[in-house]
């Protein structure tokens, strides 16, 4: 069934209801709303009126539902997996069955373009748009196309890139590189308001360890095995992802967990010194743009198509960053590599500086505007 919150009743949102209208698409993960969230406050800003579709039960819906000048609507979805699994038998069936979703829906609306973020709730969207011929633009974070983002491409108007080189191996016209988006909110944070949600005095470096939205066991593992280590020398805050909290470590002094933070990870963010970290792509461009040294340690080819190992080695060519490999994992090393990476912070924020950020967000909103006609 398909269902979506109360729409925004400010005036500028009537406004629009009459002028433009956009729908976003993307989720799964929160790489995959974080561009989309940088864009809300701007496109209500420019008066378009927003309708957002995603999951049914996602983190999408927790982070978009209910937001000022946004309706959500909630759509089947299913996943095209790279292993086996009984769901790869009926999810095809769930992504048809969102198809049909979401070409009512844009029919519905009759919006003036579709944005996608990419994942596989998107892909149904983009299909529905281009069923009712309404044009769509798909946003690509990493160095290489997921496959979301690959089967959507053939029924989109326009790519939008990251990394300069993803749009030089797209074998499309369609390709246009932007840069990384990164919410604008993030470079407001306090580092004493950090301090103060954390419970830290600020005596110590503070470590940031993150595995991403849905969290790494694998990190979250190699992290708690080092804890003892790693406390005599840095205060801890520890993304560890949905069902990733350890209550055994819920009162160790100096080490803060959380599933997700959404509110206040600006201020965690300025109060962070290094990074520990998958290598997702939005995540690792928010930490370069924020000046935060990382250790990478990206998914392996025997879990993903190798996206975030060509992400991390990226970031390694340009000085951002170091990386330690999951599959010939050495505790020592990972603590020795952390306790040097934070040693040699200057040099790494010093090349972080020289990177050049543009205006990646308005050229984005150029291209949706272009693409929109």
């Amino acid at each position: 069934m398909i269902s979506h919150s109360q729409p925004y009743t400010s005036t500028s949102a009537q406004t629009a209801e009459a002028s433009k209208r956009i729908v976003l698409t993307g989720g799964g993960s929160a790489g995959h709303v974080a561009v989309n969230l940088a864009l809300i406050p701007e496109l209500r800003e420019q008066g378009w009126a927003i309708d957002y579709i995603g999951s049914e039960t996602g983190i999408e819906k927790e982070l978009v539902e209910g937001l000022p000048g946004v309706s959500y609507h909630a759509i089947a979805t299913g996943k095209l997996r790279r292993y086996f699994s009984l769901q790869n038998f009926s999810d095809p069936f769930r992504i048809l069955k969102g198809v049909g979703q979401s070409g009512r829906l844009i029919r519905r609306l009759k919006p003036s373009v579709v944005f996608s973020k990419g994942g596989f709730v998107s892909v149904p969207v983009v299909l529905g748009a281009w069923m009712n011929r309404v044009p769509a633009l798909i946003h690509e974070s990493d160095y290489s196309p997921g496959l979301a983002n690959k089967l959507a491409l053939p029924f989109a108007a326009a790519l939008c890139t990251t990394f300069p080189e993803t749009a030089s191996a797209v074998k499309t016209g369609k390709a246009v590189q932007i840069g990384s988006v990164v919410r604008p909110e993030l470079k407001e944070g306090e580092a004493s308001r950090g301090l103060e949600l954390l419970g830290f005095d600020g005596e110590k470096p503070i470590l940031l360890a993150a595995g991403g939205s849905l969290g790494s066991r694998a990190l979250n593992a190699n992290l708690r095995r080092n804890l003892d280590t790693l406390l005599e020398r840095f205060d801890i805050v520890h993304l560890c992802g949905k069902k990733g909290l350890d209550d055994s470590l819920k009162d160790r002094h100096g080490y803060r967990q959380f599933e997700y933070v959404n509110e206040g990870m600006a201020d965690i963010l300025a109060a962070a010194d290094i990074v520990f970290s998958r290598a997702g792509s939005n995540a690792i461009f928010e930490y370069l743009a924020l000046g935060k040294p990382m250790l990478l340690c990206p998914l392996g080819r025997k879990q993903s198509r190798g996206d975030q190992i060509l992400n991390a080695d990226s970031f390694v060519r340009a000085g951002y960053a170091e990386t330690i490999d999951e599959e010939h994992w050495d505790d020592e090393r990972f603590v020795s590599k952390l306790e040097e990476l934070y040693s040699k912070r200057n040099r790494y924020i010093a090349r972080m500086r020289t990177a050049e950020e543009g205006e990646p967000l308005k050229l984005l909103l150029r291209e949706i505007a272009k693409v929109a006609g």
